[in-house]
């Protein structure tokens, strides 16, 4: 046995492990004890006894459970509710139980929960492969844009459009952390979230029932009329992502308890299930959305930013930031002689252009065909100074814009 000098200075103490909760736990006197019970109850806890009518014992999933328990009142009018709710909060918060954090998220900010399952083999020690958990976290990302997106509009096929409206509704989304690549969730806030959260639920019972028509008749006709229903290529891709690898996958989307099941909706049922072998029906529709999605004429408004001809005359291509008159963020067009020269006077002295022509789907709604009728678009001050700085920061693209006179 060796003994530590009693002038040597104290090893540090190791740290307490953090909790996985950094943030102070939400008020008592903002917990609904119904929404907490069901948040517990959705997230695997168990309740094991208490008194009916006034408190229920709460005890967390897991065969480490029987550990660690939560007393919640059933409403406010048992006496002790507000220090129950207070110390049932702080336990969560301090609880290494990964439902813990769940259900404090829920709480905090209330939420539509949207589950994504993938039965995908174990590596070692349970522990998932660094693609396993990035292809879920990709699906699940494809799947909210491909429901932000049949907010906007309904389409077979996106492309580019609505791109930037459809992120943006993701950036109040929340995720949870991946469980061994194989269980992931998102919780899209009521405010502004739910009409998206309210979409993706109709859309995948719509495309599941699709792809059992087509199963049972051998047409493709349902996909048709999912459309309405926020199907789309962009949700068929998704799909196929969550799918691909696996043994099955599942989705599931639950409303926040607090807010109540949405006015036009279903109570969720059933997580909707998908298997490899829909996989060739989801890759049939994703091209048959592709190819009959058609062309939509237009007016554009947009900042001439690129421009290009291989001669010194006759046509040349031109790249616009759109300004107006589509949702997408840019646009490649193809214009004559004259209305090249047009738009390269423009930008040079500090003007957008208006357009006419017919946007293509094929390309993913990025370009332009039968471009006519070019003309400058009067625009304030401000706006023709950030244009003008544009120029100036580009130069090297407006060499040839004005020649040929």
């Amino acid at each position: 046995m060796t003994h530590r000098p009693l002038d040597e200075p104290s090893r540090p103490v190791r740290p307490h492990p953090q909790a996985p909760w950094n943030e102070p736990p939400p008020e008592p006197g903002q917990v609904d004890p119904a929404v907490l019970g069901a948040l517990l109850h959705r997230h695997g806890w168990q309740r094991r006894g208490g008194a009916v009518g006034r408190y229920g014992r709460w005890t967390p999933p897991g065969p480490g459970g029987n550990g660690t328990s939560l007393l919640v009142p059933e409403s406010r009018a048992f006496p002790d509710s507000e220090d129950l709710l207070a110390e049932a909060l702080v336990a969560l918060s301090r609880s290494a139980t990964p439902s813990a954090r769940e259900v404090l998220v829920g709480l905090t900010v209330p939420s539509d929960e949207i589950r994504w399952w993938r039965d995908v083999p174990s590596g070692p020690a349970g522990a998932a492969s660094w693609t396993v958990e990035e292809q879920l976290r990709a699906a699940a990302r494809q799947m909210l844009l491909a429901g932000a997106l049949a907010t906007r509009a309904r389409a077979g096929y996106y492309g580019a459009r609505h791109k930037r409206a459809a992120a943006s509704m993701l950036q109040s989304v929340l995720v949870g952390a991946a469980t061994g690549g194989r269980r992931l969730t998102a919780f899209v806030p009521v405010a502004p979230g739910r009409p998206l959260a309210v979409r993706l639920h109709q859309a995948l019972y719509a495309v599941r029932e699709a792809i059992d028509y087509q199963r049972a008749t051998g047409g493709m006709d349902a996909f048709d009329g999912a459309v309405e229903a926020g199907v789309s290529r962009e949700l068929t891709e998704a799909l196929i992502t969550l799918v691909r690898g696996t043994e099955g996958a599942r989705v599931a989307v639950e409303w926040a308890p607090g807010a109540g099941v949405p006015e036009g909706a279903a109570a969720p049922d059933e997580a909707v299930e998908f298997s490899p072998g829909d996989l060739p029906v989801l890759r049939e529709a994703g091209t048959r959305y592709l190819r009959e999605e058609p062309s939509v004429p237009v007016r554009i408004t947009g900042e001439v930013v690129r421009m290009r001809r291989s001669e010194r005359r006759g046509e040349g291509t031109v790249r616009l930031r759109v300004l107006a008159g589509a949702e997408i963020p840019h646009v490649r067009l193809t214009l004559d002689e004259e209305d090249y020269r047009i738009a390269g006077q423009a930008h040079l002295v500090g003007l957008p252009v208006r357009v006419h022509g017919r946007l293509e789907s094929r390309g993913g709604f990025r370009r332009l065909t039968g471009a006519c009728g070019v003309v400058p678009v009067q625009v304030d001050e401000a706006e023709r100074d950030r244009l003008m700085k544009s120029l100036q920061e580009n130069l090297d693209f407006f060499e040839e814009a004005c020649s040929g006179d």
